[in-house]
C-alpha cells in the first residue's frame, strides 16, 4: 500500500489510553506536526499515563507529560477521519462509533508490552519495541514526515 498524507484528524483506540493510543498519538503529533488534529482513548481510561511509555518516549525527545486518559465516551470531539484501533476490543467501539459517519477504521493490531515480565530493562526493551514498530507503521501509512507537511 503507498503512503497517503494524513488526514486533517486522526484518533488512536486501545483498552484504557495508558499505553499504546497515547503513544501513538504522541508519535503522530511528533512526526506530522500541527497540521493535524490527533486524540487518542480508549475502552475505559486508565488512572494515568504509564511511566515506560513516558520514559521510552522521552528517550526520543517526545514529552507525554500533558496526556490524561480518558475513554469513548469523554472525547470532547467525535469528528475523525480516521479512527485507527490498536486492539481488537477498541476495533469494535470503533465500528460502533463510526456508524452513519464518514470517518476511516483501520486496525493495526499491536502488542502489549505490559504483558512483559522480568527485570526493568526487559520491560523498558519491550515498549521500545512497540515505540519504533508504531513509528515505522505511521511513516509506512503516511509517508515521510517532511513530505507530509507543508
Amino acid at each position: 500500500m503507498e503512503p497517503t498524507p494524513p488526514p486533517d484528524a486522526v484518533l488512536f483506540a486501545c483498552n484504557y489510553n495508558v499505553v499504546r493510543s497515547p503513544m501513538a498519538a504522541a508519535l503522530m503529533r511528533e512526526l506530522y506536526g500541527a497540521r493535524v488534529f490527533v486524540d487518542s482513548c480508549g475502552l475505559r481510561a486508565g488512572d494515568q499515563p504509564d511511566p515506560f511509555v513516558a520514559a521510552v518516549l522521552e528517550e526520543i525527545g517526545v514529552d507525554l507529560s500533558r496526556h490524561e486518559p480518558k475513554s469513548f465516551d469523554e472525547l470532547e470531539d467525535g469528528s475523525f477521519d480516521l479512527v485507527v484501533s490498536l486492539t481488537p476490543q477498541a476495533q469494535h467501539r470503533a465500528v460502533e462509533m463510526s456508524r452513519g459517519r464518514a470517518v476511516d477504521i483501520e486496525y493495526w493490531p499491536t502488542a502489549d508490552p505490559t504483558l512483559e515480565g522480568g527485570a526493568r530493562a526487559q520491560r523498558l526493551e519491550a515498549y521500545r519495541q512497540l515505540r519504533d514498530a508504531l513509528k515505522a507503521r505511521l511513516i509506512a501509512r503516511f509517508g515521510p514526515p517532511g513530505a507530509a507537511q507543508g
